[in-house]
């Protein structure tokens, strides 16, 4: 048979959840004057600028407006004038009683009037700027934008602004989750004793590949949601390469807790019993026992024992249908296991019991 020796390591508990990306901001490029779509100056589907020029209008319509507005202004302005010259002239005639007193109130009512048609003036100046300043759309933001919906030469906001295109933000890139109310009290409370952010977060895309940026919680939910007893949380993961997208799905990997001490054995030595879990355990003189066992959480190939092992012991991990309790076997070492190696990476292991000097026979 091949047998493995049950460590003893601290070594990280994991927990999983479900997740999609999405983008920290996403902006909707609209028309907001209705005009000529002219051109379009970027390249679907690439990174943008903040700032970058991404379509033009046909501003002429708009720049006439602008210019007549302008004339309307200076006209004002030239009444505006008058009016202040008329009511400076009749102040001192009307307090002399040199002019009737009715000529003199109607020059500051026309002075009064004067400036308020140089105030709406003014605001139709504005007014028609900004429409002429609407025929440029630039980027409000730095990101991925995607394909155009209109093509140049289209009208565009009539009645309502037309939607041109889309540009989200993907680095970084924001993922979504739930997680359950257990799971919430299990992992934030240990992530609040850690302290935050000292366990970063690993995202599990959908092919199985790990991203190679680790990310962080930034956002927890106010309430558990009644209806489903979970709670939302998000988390922010660098993209430089821009490799997630928005709505891609997968998992945050997460260390829940930190198992100090931990009895581990291969998951593959555990059979089940009716309903008790058990393993074969080889003594130093190479009897077979039958073992129970508490078992724990799952740490990549390994099993927690929470009861029914001893550092150092050795159990059956291949040929266990032919060893019998009360059998005598010929024990071989087996290979270290990937998540032994891992777990030899990550923690140091308290010191264990006697190694075994069993010599390496068939199986």
């Amino acid at each position: 048979v091949v047998v493995a020796e049950v460590i003893q390591k601290t070594v990280p508990i994991y927990s999983e959840f479900v997740a999609q990306t999405d983008a920290k901001e996403t902006v909707e490029i609209r028309a907001r004057v209705q005009s000529f779509l002219e051109a379009q100056h970027f390249t679907e589907g690439t990174i943008v600028k903040k700032g970058q020029l991404l379509f033009t209008l046909d501003k002429r319509e708009y720049e006439a407006k602008l210019q007549q507005a302008k004339a309307q202004l200076e006209g004002a302005q030239a009444r505006l004038g008058k009016a202040e010259t008329d009511e400076r002239r009749l102040k001192p005639l009307a307090e002399r009683r040199a002019v009737p007193q009715q000529d003199y109130d109607n020059a500051v009512a026309n002075l009064d009037t004067a400036r308020a048609g140089v105030s709406a003036a003014k605001a139709d100046v504005a007014g028609a700027e900004l429409d002429v300043g609407y025929c440029t759309i630039r980027s409000p933001i730095g990101g991925l934008i995607g394909n155009r919906l209109v093509a140049p030469g289209n009208l565009v906001g009539k009645g309502e602004a037309t939607l041109l295109d889309t540009v989200s933000s993907i680095d970084p890139i924001r993922v979504n989750a739930t997680v359950s109310e257990a799971e919430y009290l299990r992992f934030f409370a240990n992530r609040k004793e850690a302290g935050s952010g000292s366990r970063p977060l690993e995202l599990i895309l959908a092919d199985g590949s790990v991203f190679p940026h680790k990310g962080k919680v930034v956002i927890v939910d106010r309430a558990v949601d009644p209806k489903t007893g979970t709670l939302k949380f998000v988390a922010e993961f660098p993209n430089p390469d821009g490799q997630l997208r928005p709505g891609q799905f997968g998992r945050v990997r997460a260390v829940a807790e930190m198992a100090t001490d931990a009895i581990l054995i291969p998951k593959r030595a555990v059979q089940e019993i009716q309903g008790m879990k058990s393993v074969l355990v080889v003594g130093a003189d190479n009897m077979v026992a039958l073992r129970t066992i508490q078992p724990g959480e799952t740490v990549g190939d390994l099993l927690i024992v929470r009861d029914g092992l001893k550092p150092g012991e050795r159990v059956i991990v291949d040929g266990v249908q032919k060893a019998r309790p009360g059998s005598k076997v010929n024990p071989s070492m087996a290979a270290a296991t990937s998540a032994e190696a891992k777990a030899d990476e990550k923690a140091p292991a308290k010191p264990a019991g006697p190694k075994s000097t069993a010599k390496a026979g068939g199986k």
